[in-house]
């Protein structure tokens, strides 16, 4: 995997607060993105099964499930690594997110790598982008999503 994207931010709180309110508290803050929808309908409700091999999923309103990962390194509470796939990707096509929390003082600084997203054919997810911009857009999802995570966990 060779392209990737890196965001981070820090929260009030310790590393055991800032785990637990990003795989706890999921459904609370993600916000979907037309661009890298995980299924083609309307978006669910993001969870995570906790522990290695565990899930992430997305239940859909009409209670149908979407497995988006598998959890690759459950290390409360300091990092977190977790497969990543749309439902436009093909079956076999994986990206990864990789998620640290580092003690900043009084907070915890949050990053997220997103990568793989090279891999992505064309059609799926890419929506006629190049490399350059889809990262970019891709980035900007993440500052989004890492943004309402500290506004819903402070």
């Amino acid at each position: 995997m060779t392209s990737k994207v890196f965001v981070a931010l820090r929260v009030k709180a310790t590393p055991e607060r800032a785990f637990a309110a990003f795989v706890e508290e999921i459904g609370v803050w993600w916000r979907p993105n037309s661009l890298f929808q995980t299924t083609p309908r309307d978006p669910g409700r993001l969870s995570f099964e906790p522990g290695e091999g565990g899930r992430l999923v997305e239940t859909l309103a009409n209670g149908k499930v979407f497995e988006i990962g598998r959890i690759r390194t459950w290390e409360p509470p300091g990092r977190l690594v977790f497969s990543w796939r749309q439902a436009t990707f093909p079956s076999d096509l994986h990206t990864e997110v990789e998620v640290r929390f580092e003690p900043v003082g009084e907070e915890t600084r949050v990053s997220v790598e997103h990568r793989g997203f090279d891999q992505v054919p064309e059609g799926a997810a890419r929506h006629g982008f190049p490399d350059e911009v889809l990262l970019m857009r891709l980035a900007d999802w993440w500052r989004t999503l890492l943004t309402s995570y500290r506004d819903s966990s402070s």
